[in-house]
């Protein structure tokens, strides 16, 4: 890295690290607020427990790694002592485990107030004609059919709190996808489908008023994190978006009215 490098990223933690003692000062929007995150124990996930911990959210995680799914919650428990931050090991792609899920996060904590989709996967070829069909199998899995069964399994709760929100984490490659990211675009553009689907829900479940609750897609073009720069730290990631960043844009999510949010893409990166 480079020293220009070094003081942009500098220069970038001061400022997010001021952010972030901004909106925690006080009573925050996510203050006693109950937030499910799905795909917990990833670098995106583990980023997500600690900014939501540390915005003052009771924080229930779910993985299917029951082994880094602990790391991350005990990494968000010990930087924020006396934040309540769980972990369970839940088969998403099961409906009735999820809406079983969803039933006792509801039940052992009164209410729901959001939900974090950062289940993650990719699969690519070299070209469009080399695209394997098996690649879409497993992206179905993991990158629609999970979205489909937190959604359903938890829109009712969302519905009913005064501030529920349901986060789709995206890629700019559904807008503008490429050859040989045929199979994940395809499905990343589903899963967004899908999620603008529950907006609309939310929209008409609120009336002439609007709506209380929202459903929105953040819009990345990929992610890094501290262990990929470490592997190669003469690399730019030119257009990635740092977990870090990834995290204080979900937390801002609460700071906006859900009519402002709901049913809309926000995009971290540059629009192709």
């Amino acid at each position: 890295m480079s020293d220009g490098d070094g003081t942009h990223e500098h220069a970038r933690q001061t400022q997010a690290q001021q952010a972030r003692e901004a909106r925690t000062m006080g009573n925050g929007a996510l203050d006693g607020a109950v937030i499910a995150v799905a795909g917990a124990g990833g670098p995106a996930g583990r980023a997500a427990l600690l900014r939501l911990a540390e915005a003052g959210a009771t924080v229930v995680g779910a993985d299917n790694d029951p082994e880094r799914l602990a790391e991350a919650v005990d990494a968000a428990r010990y930087a924020h002592g006396g934040a309540t931050v769980t972990g369970e090991t839940v088969d998403l792609l099961d409906l009735d485990s999820t809406r079983a899920w969803a039933d006792r996060t509801e039940k052992e904590f009164g209410h729901v107030d959001g939900v974090v989709h950062l289940v993650g996967g990719w699969r690519g070829s070299k070209t469009f004609t080399k695209t394997e069909l098996g690649d879409w199998d497993l992206l179905e899995k993991l990158l629609i059919r999970t979205v489909q069964h937190t959604s359903l399994a938890f829109h009712e709760s969302l519905q009913r709190s005064d501030r529920g929100r349901y986060l789709l984490i995206s890629a700019a490659g559904a807008s503008s996808p490429t050859a040989g990211n045929a199979a994940y675009s395809a499905a990343k553009a589903a899963a967004e489908a899908w999620t603008l689907a529950m907006a609309d829900y939310f929209r008409k479940a609120g009336g002439e008023q609007g709506p209380t609750s929202a459903a929105a897609i953040l819009v990345v073009k990929a992610l890094v994190h501290e262990a990929m720069r470490a592997e190669r730290p003469n690399a730019k990631f030119a257009g990635f978006t740092d977990v870090r960043d990834l995290a204080d844009a979900v937390a801002d999510v609460w700071d906006k009215p859900a009519a402002e949010v709901n049913g809309t893409r926000l995009w971290l990166t540059e629009k192709p």
